[in-house]
């Protein structure tokens, strides 16, 4: 399968950016409205993995500000397409907003934190990823109430990994390796990113094999969940609790790398 990300969307860099002369007030007008179908598609991906109180306007409002703030810096001279350079200006001004709403309840984060205790003591003492039923006997809960726990968690873990995305972007191209994150509490924020991407991975490639290509999927050929679903043969739920238990393994793994 061939990467097709935001296929819709086309680069203007040569339409609407020359190094000759700057852009007049009526060009930027125009791009702006030309990309704000792009702002509306990362909002949209990005909230429908997130609780229904975070506003998509709001992370619209957000994306237009890092359009400008994009618009505003491009070096046309950097050899950068303007629509790779645009699509991390809008995320990260969304992500900056996330972060600054602080919206997941500290409930939440230590349900996270359980769960990938567990996931790391089982692993340990198996010596291979933990299955659901074992996860769930460790934690004294019914198999479907486990499904719940890990859709109750499933924001935590989803935007953890968009902030490192995005934190890798500032200084290379972003690999599969680089698709996961943590916030600014955890230890291993002081890692460089090539410690991270190493790291990460020898992680990935430790994941279930359908997990592994959850990660895959949504990551690298940026499908949706719905269409990871379709095509492993899926709901949608079920592929957002593979994508769940992927990250908490992960999580789980880099800390004990960190610890070792």
């Amino acid at each position: 399968m061939s990467k097709q990300p935001s296929p819709k969307f086309k680069d203007y860099t040569n339409t609407f950016f020359s190094q000759a002369e700057p852009l007049s007030a009526e060009k930027r007008n125009e791009l702006i409205l030309t990309y704000t179908p792009l702002i509306k598609y990362i909002a949209a991906r990005l909230a429908a993995r997130l609780p229904a109180q975070v506003s998509l306007d709001d992370l619209i409002s957000c994306g237009i500000i890092g359009l400008i703030d994009a618009i505003n810096k491009f070096d046309v001279s950097k050899n950068v397409q303007f629509k790779t350079y645009a699509e991390f200006r809008v995320k990260g001004a969304m992500l900056d907003e996330l972060r600054a709403l602080d919206w997941v309840p500290r409930s939440v984060r230590r349900k996270t934190t359980d769960l990938e205790k567990v996931y790391a003591d089982i692993e340990k003492q198996m010596g291979r990823p933990a299955t659901d039923e074992e996860v769930a006997k460790t934690m004294g809960l019914a198999l479907d109430d486990f499904y719940k726990l890990l859709d109750e968690t499933k924001s935590v873990s989803f935007m953890d990994i968009e902030f490192l995305r995005q934190k890798s972007m500032e200084t290379s191209e972003p690999t599969l390796a680089e698709t996961f994150a943590m916030d600014d509490r955890d230890p291993f924020t002081s890692l460089n990113l090539s410690q991270i991407r190493e790291l990460l991975a020898s992680a990935i490639a430790g994941l279930p094999e359908k997990e592994k290509l959850t990660v895959s999927l949504y990551y690298q050929e940026e499908l949706t969940m719905k269409e990871i679903g379709e095509v492993l043969g899926y709901t949608e739920s079920r592929i957002s609790q593979m994508h769940s238990k992927a990250m908490l393994r992960l999580r789980a793994k880099l800390k004990k790398s960190l610890a070792s």
